[in-house]
Formats: C-alpha cells, structure tokens, sequence
C-alpha cells in the first residue's frame, strides 16, 4: 500500500476511496489526494462520543454500557444519564469528569457515551 492511501490523521492503512476522496473507516476522516486540494483538518482538540459527535463542557452524555467501576463492586448501568460532564486532557483516555448520582466523581472514556 502507498502512503497516500493511509490516513493523514490516525496514520490507518485500512483508508478507501470513494470518487474523488479517501476516507478513513476508523476515525472518519475525509481527504483528496489531489495536490493542492483543501480537505478539512481532523478536529485534534475537540473530544467526540462514540458516535463522532463533538462534545463540550456542560453537555449531558449517556452510558452506553454497562461499565465496571474501579475499585468497588459497583456498576454504571448502560443508559445512565450524565449531566454537566467536564472535558480533560488525560494520557489514559478517561477525557470525560463527571458526578454520577448514586456513585459520585469519576472519569469516563468518551468512547463509551453517546451525546444526550
């Protein structure tokens, strides 16, 4: 495979063209390879849900499975509603700070929720 063919943003070998554009399956990404063709500059700083909706501080997300809490023998149902999270740059993923009623503070994978 060319380099041209892998994603400019996550660097995916698994990118597929379609008419006059390449896409990337993984993180949605869109470009030409046409020189020079504008594409539109991956959102590096913005935080987006599983379903690549970007979220913001003050927005309500909701569970999408149930998830184990670290060190207790509590669980965050699938379907929980988070209100007010907070977004936070975090090397281990948890981008999300949040207080779930009935468990408290914690920090969540935006890969987990989906915008309310």
């Amino acid at each position: 495979m060319t380099s041209s063919t892998h994603c400019p943003a996550c660097r995916s070998e698994h990118a597929y063209q379609d008419r006059d554009l390449w896409i990337c399956p993984e993180c949605g990404h869109e470009w030409s390879p046409l020189p020079g063709a504008t594409a539109e500059a991956p959102d590096e700083a913005g935080v987006r849900d599983a379903h690549g909706n970007v979220l913001a501080d003050g927005d309500s997300v909701i569970v999408m499975k149930d998830l184990k809490v670290k060190g207790s023998s509590s669980v965050v149902k699938g379907g929980t509603k988070v209100r007010n999270i907070r977004l936070q740059d975090a090397t281990d993923g948890h981008n999300i700070a949040c207080k779930i009623d009935g468990i408290g503070a914690m920090n969540l994978k935006s890969e987990f929720v989906k915008k309310a």
